[in-house]
Order: structure tokens, then sequence, then C-alpha cells
């Protein structure tokens, strides 16, 4: 039986045996970082919940609040190292912000991820259009200009269409201060401290904490158009899918640099599916949006070529550290 406080919250007292690794989760932290990141992520769309059909929100308050909530898992990962001092030492390494070794398969897999969400996502399209999910117009790509002011000559459309694909990995990097604030929390810090439970049950769980943290603007019917439990448990289960994903690369290359390209860059490519569809078919979202069932699909194949190929058992042995007790 545990007799000291340690015991049940060793967040004071746990030590690495390597530099980005802790021998044991750090429950008073963690359960910190979850509580500072749900509540600033709920105190943030506080907003858009005060919004009714009367006096609805301002579209630039309606986009902004996303964007500032992807900030919340920072200021909790903020909390946890420098106030709890969870690492107490080293903790850019722990968060896998430096160094950058080996600095070659980081910087690849950064620039591979570039593209890669674009690609996973257009499969997502793929599996939609084969299950009857989605119906494409991919020669008027009727459902594009349905969302336009006015529809563009024949001449313009198809180099306005590449133009939105082209623009994606730029994109990807444009995003990456806002993808950065969150996996700096989900796989910078969080995946990190849950790493004592094993590989999968830490990669598991962020991921469920990732998609519940959510809530606040899924509820509102963002993602998926289900302002209720089955959306949260939409998003939750597409954050988890992704999240290993995500998760791999973090651990793969011991940095979370790759993970940031690859969230900023399913961030940019997520909308493509509207960019296909035919005009007055609406998608079902929940089936046809990356994060829902065609995502789950894609990336449960990627997953599973990944495990049966032994990729999750590989991580960078990074230098040992001799760490003050």
């Amino acid at each position: 039986m545990p007799d000291t406080f340690d015991d049940f919250f060793p967040s004071t007292s746990t030590v690495m045996d390597r530099g980005d690794r802790l021998r044991r989760v750090p429950w008073a932290a963690l359960v910190t970082f979850v509580a500072v990141s749900f509540g600033l992520a709920w105190l943030v769309s506080l907003p858009l919940w005060m919004a009714s059909d009367d006096r609805p929100a301002p579209a630039l308050v309606s986009r902004m609040v996303p964007m500032v909530m992807m900030f919340t898992p920072l200021i909790a990962t903020v909390v946890v190292v420098f106030v709890m001092k969870v690492p107490r030492h080293e903790w850019a390494r722990f968060l896998g912000l430096w160094p950058l070794r080996p600095a070659k398969r980081v910087v690849w897999f950064a620039v591979i991820m570039t593209v890669a969400p674009l690609v996973l996502v257009c499969a997502c399209i793929a599996i939609s259009a084969l299950f009857g999910w989605i119906h494409l117009d991919l020669v008027h790509f009727s459902g594009f200009q349905e969302t336009l002011d006015a529809p563009l000559e024949p001449s313009m459309l198809w180099p306005v269409v590449l133009i939105q694909v082209a623009i994606v990995p730029l994109a990807s990097v444009f995003n990456a201060l806002p993808a950065f604030a969150e996996e700096a929390g989900w796989r910078g810090w969080l995946l990190p401290a849950l790493r004592p439970l094993g590989t999968w049950p830490a990669l598991l769980l962020s991921g469920a904490i990732w998609g519940l943290w959510h809530s606040p603007i899924i509820l509102l019917g963002q993602n998926f158009d289900e302002p209720n439990i089955w959306g949260v448990l939409l998003m939750t289960g597409g954050c988890i899918a992704w999240g290993v994903l995500f998760g791999w690369l973090r651990l793969r290359t011991g940095s979370i640099w790759p993970a940031v390209i690859g969230h900023g860059s399913l961030n940019a490519s997520g909308n493509l599916v509207f960019l296909v569809g035919t005009a007055g078919d609406s998608a079902n979202l929940p089936l046809v949006n990356p994060l829902g069932v065609s995502g789950w699909i894609v990336i449960g194949i990627v997953v599973i070529v990944l495990a049966l190929t032994g990729q999750f058992k590989r991580e960078p042995q990074l230098r040992r550290q001799s760490v003050r007790q």
C-alpha cells in the first residue's frame, strides 16, 4: 500500500532515467494539465456559447475562438513545466523541442508531413466516394462553385482548384504556430508524461484527451454539425486515430516538429472535401470528414502497416543524462 503523498501524486519526485523519459506518470501534473487546458478551452469559447439566434457572435469572433483555443494546451504545458517542475530537468529535450537528433530524420519527416496529410485526406475522399457517402464532381467542381459569390469561367476553374490544393504544403508552414501551441501540449508534454504506461496506452489515452478537449466547439456543431455527445465521440475517435499517427512521429523522431507540420497540414487540407463535391449534395460530415469514419479507416490502415513493420518499436536513443536526484 502506498503510504506517502508522492506515491499517489509523484509529480515532484518523478525522475528520469533518460533525457526524454519519466520512470512513472506524474499524476498530479497530469490532472493539472488536463484541468488547465480544458478549463481555458471552455473559458475561451464562452463568447460563442453566450450568443443566440437573436444576437449571434460576430463572424470575426467565430473565426478567432478556435484559433485562440489552440493555445490553451501550450499554457497548460507552461504551468506544469515551469510551475510544477515536471520534468525537473532538460524540459526542452523532454518536450521534443531540442536537440534535433537525428537531424536528417527530423527534417525529412517534417518535409514529408507537409504533404502526407493532404494525401491521406484525398484517400478519405476516395473512401467516401467509394461507399457513396459523397458524390464527386471533378469536372465542373459545382460544389466549390456553389460557395463562390460569382461562378468562375471554365478556363479559370482548373487553375484555381489546383492552386487551392498546391497551397496546402505552404499553409502547413503558416499554420505551424497554432499547431505548435497544440502539439507542445498533446505530443510535447502529455504523450511523454503518459509514456510509462506503455506505448499504446500512452498513444490512445493522449489522443482521447485531445479529442475531448474539443468539446466546447464540437457541442456548438463545428466539424460534424452534430452538437451533441455523438459529435464529441466522433471527434474523440478522429483525434485518437490522427493522434496515434502524430504520436508515432513524435516517438519515432524524438521531436515534436514533424507532428507540428503534420497538424498544420491536416488543418489546411481538411476542407478539401468541399472542393470536390457536387452542388446541392449535402455531405454527411460524420462519414466524410477526415476526422470522421473515413479518416478512421484510412489512418487505421496506415497505423496497421506501421505496426506490422515494427515502426512503433523504433525510437531514437537520445544521449543519456546524469540527472540529480
